[in-house]
């Protein structure tokens, strides 16, 4: 068994249930190149790597970080829910947020979700997570309960003495006709090397809209593995941005069913490779009933000597007639040392269906170029332009203050990466 297996595997301290989990899990091993999900990202210098368990209290924060993030909120820090810092006041009736750890305690039925299996090889985040989760989020919203301040989620990474793993579970849960917005920030403090293992479902009953954004920006050593599956019912709407935009090694898996009829989904998103980064990306998205609709729009850039890797999948299954799916993965390659692989695949098994797919990985457009320099813009202003241009429109879809929000970061991160 390899150092990261063995190291996670010490810090368990659950339930027998749970650790025929994790003993599944290490009986599989970590996926290796032959592994069809893992054939871009290899694990070969992680599993080298030992992670020893977060401590019971979290580190200080400084308060100033969290300046433009309002309440409500809940903090985490180096995986610990950070009480002094977490604000849910404001929330109205109806809408229930709390740690993990809480509903836990209280042996609430909230914490259920904690027994879904992944029994795939290639899952082996998935299955760990099922086994170690003991923080998280629950969040809840009551039929027709519409609340339009975003839920901010924050889980910010502390450089410490030892290296640490944490392992999140978070469930949030639309019913019927409600409407929410959350924002998501996974930030860094220092030049942290930790790994952040979490799984997110999202359920979204008949007519429920949820409006999610999610901004990672860890260090750049960090780890991060994140796992998101949604389902979608009758006339339901999920509507998400996610910008990568920190880690060493970072991986997002976006599943999302659309169960019910005329289910839409907006999943948009943006992949910063610079320096040694190496950034993964892949959906499977399942249309299931009549008339769903997916538009999926992502922007890729790769400089220095990154990896980019997006999968984009989209399955039509039978009986889905009436279904609309777009898929547009575009990338730029900055740097002759920088590697993007982009892998959009489409599988129809209905009839009367629309769906498209496509992907391109290129330089800046030599003609912009120009025209940029022929109006007085020296080279670099004018390549720094296009830049932010081309990763700006996956953010489109957001509502104006959010927009302006994510935009800020983004513009940041192109800045400090040299990128614009």
């Amino acid at each position: 068994m390899s150092a990261l297996l063995d190291s996670l595997a010490a810090t368990f301290s659950g339930s027998a249930a749970r650790r025929e989990v994790l003993d599944a899990a290490l009986h599989d091993g970590l996926p290796g190149p032959r592994t069809e999900a893992w054939k871009y990202t290899s694990l070969r210098q992680l599993e080298r790597r030992s992670f020893s368990a977060a401590p019971a209290v979290p580190p200080a924060l400084d308060v100033a970080l969290l300046d433009d993030i309002p309440a409500p909120r809940l903090v985490f820090v180096n995986g610990r829910l950070h009480d002094g810092l977490s604000d849910t006041h404001g929330l109205p009736a109806g809408v229930v947020l709390k740690p993990l750890s809480t509903a836990l305690a209280a042996g609430e039925d909230s914490a259920r979700f904690l027994a879904r299996r992944y029994e795939r090889s290639d899952e082996i985040f998935a299955r760990l997570n099922g086994a170690l989760a003991d923080e998280g989020v629950v969040l809840r919203v009551d039929d027709g309960v519409q609340f339009d301040v975003p839920v901010q989620l924050v889980f910010a990474s502390v450089a410490a003495d030892t290296d640490m793993a944490w392992h999140h579970r978070t469930l949030i849960e639309l019913r019927a006709g409600a409407q929410l917005g959350i924002v998501e920030h996974h930030l860094q403090v220092g030049d942290s090397a930790h790994l952040d293992n979490s799984v997110v479902h999202v359920h979204l009953a008949q007519d429920a809209v949820l409006k999610h954004a999610r901004v990672q920006a860890g260090s750049a050593r960090q780890t991060s593995f994140l796992r998101t599956d949604a389902v979608l019912a009758r006339d339901a709407q999920y509507h998400r941005v996610d910008l990568e935009l920190g880690a060493a090694l970072s991986r997002h898996e976006l599943n999302v069913r659309l169960e019910g009829n005329n289910a839409h989904l907006t999943a948009n998103g943006v992949l910063l490779g610079t320096g040694r980064r190496h950034v993964d990306t892949r959906l499977g998205i399942e249309h299931i009933a009549r008339d769903t609709n997916c538009e999926l729009l992502w922007r890729g850039v790769a400089a220095n000597r990154s990896r980019v890797v997006f999968h984009g999948g989209i399955h039509i299954r039978e009986g889905a007639d009436g279904t609309d799916a777009n898929l547009s993965n575009k990338n730029l390659l900055l740097s002759a040392d920088a590697e993007i692989d982009s892998q959009p695949t489409l599988v129809i098994d209905a009839e009367e269906v629309k769906a498209a797919h496509g992907a391109t990985v290129g330089q800046l457009d030599a003609n912009a170029l120009f025209y940029l320099r022929s109006r007085g813009l020296p080279a670099e202003e004018a390549k720094a332009l296009l830049s932010a241009a081309f990763c700006h429109e996956p953010l489109k879809v957001l509502p104006d203050a959010l927009r302006e929000q994510l935009g800020r970061r983004l513009d940041r991160a192109l800045v400090e990466a040299g990128v614009a």
